[in-house]
């Protein structure tokens, strides 16, 4: 069975956006920053620790009282949940019976004994041992917090939580915003293919650590070539362009181009075709002053990149814009 489309989607509370579990009653066998942790579960038999057998995952111990363990996760890109996955691989006799996720939004940094207001998103559902289960979520609200409970103990390898950010646009200087960035809301809206890696780690925030945290295509081998289409943050004029080949070495495309168009109008010419280095970060000042809200990447003729930097100014439209979706989610 094939995952939901919604897995597509940024994982707003892996580590590798700047996610992190703020709190758990219990985790005796096994730390509970592993949920958010952005690679897979792993699993070594017959590697024990001083308190039983390492599991990459979250653990706590057997209960002996009535109650269930629970777990708070900072969501690292704060933003409307889609769908979430708990993930109870290799644990089998150890895993809880149930789960249930609830969410809250919280302003600035509380710390977990501030948060209140918790609302349902994933009701009470039965777990089965070493798989992934998927739950689609309706909630339209923003996020910046959810709560995992397991029900009643056990073991969970991985919390993933798919959704589209929404930026406080507090936090953003209108004339100087990378608007094609992820905590600022842009989000991947087509692309030719991602064979190897998704196109939604182009725009992740940092730099990536490893290839694997890039965008990377099949070889191709017609007369094509691959893109990515991108909804930006918001109306903006674009000043510079980034495009990252870091750890591409024998697979970096041999050249790179970038348009840009404001809603169903044409496209225009952001940065023309223009030959790129593995292995660099390429930075290319833009001079083209029509705003845009949407920028489409085209590689010739297949490859990786790391990362794609749009910086430039968001309009009065735009920033409008981000502050009404901003105000109408967390209402």
């Amino acid at each position: 069975m094939s995952a939901p489309e919604w897995t597509r989607l940024p994982d707003l509370a892996s580590r590798g956006v700047g996610g992190g579990v703020v709190w758990a009653n219990d985790e005796f066998f096994a730390e509970r920053e592993n949920l958010v942790n952005r690679a897979e579960p792993a699993f070594q038999s017959y590697t024990f620790g001083h308190k039983g057998q390492v599991y990459d995952g979250w653990e706590t111990r057997r209960r002996r009282e009535p109650g269930d363990d629970a777990a708070i996760v900072r969501l690292g890109l704060p933003g409307v949940v889609r769908g979430v996955v708990v993930d109870t691989a290799f644990f089998t006799g150890n895993h809880p019976v149930a789960a249930t996720v609830e969410a809250t939004s919280a302003p600035g940094h509380p710390d977990p004994s501030e948060l209140d207001g918790w609302r349902v998103i994933v009701p009470r559902a039965p777990l089965g041992g070493d798989r992934k289960h998927h739950f689609a979520v309706t909630a339209e609200r923003r996020f910046t917090h959810v709560r995992l409970t397991a029900h009643p103990d056990g073991g969970i390898a991985r919390l993933r939580v798919h959704g589209d950010p929404v930026p406080d646009p507090e936090l953003l200087v209108p004339g100087a915003v990378d608007l094609a960035a992820l905590e600022n809301g842009a989000r991947v809206v087509g692309c030719s293919d991602m064979f190897y890696g998704s196109p939604t780690n182009l725009l992740a925030p940092g730099q990536a650590a490893v290839m694997g945290e890039g965008w990377e295509t099949a070889r191709r081998r017609d007369d094509g070539n691959d893109w990515v289409e991108v909804e930006l943050a918001g109306q903006g004029v674009v000043a510079l362009a980034e495009l990252d080949t870091s750890h591409f070495k024998g697979n970096a495309p041999g050249w790179a181009s970038v348009r840009g168009r404001d809603g169903d109008g044409g496209w225009v010419d952001l940065l023309p075709r223009t030959r790129l280095q593995p292995d660099t970060r390429h930075r290319f000042r833009v001079r083209v002053p029509e705003a845009v809200t949407r920028a489409r990447l085209d590689i010739f003729p297949d490859g990786g990149m790391a990362r794609l930097r749009l910086l430039g100014a968001l309009t009065d439209a735009g920033l409008t814009a981000l502050a009404r979706r901003f105000r109408d989610l967390s209402s």
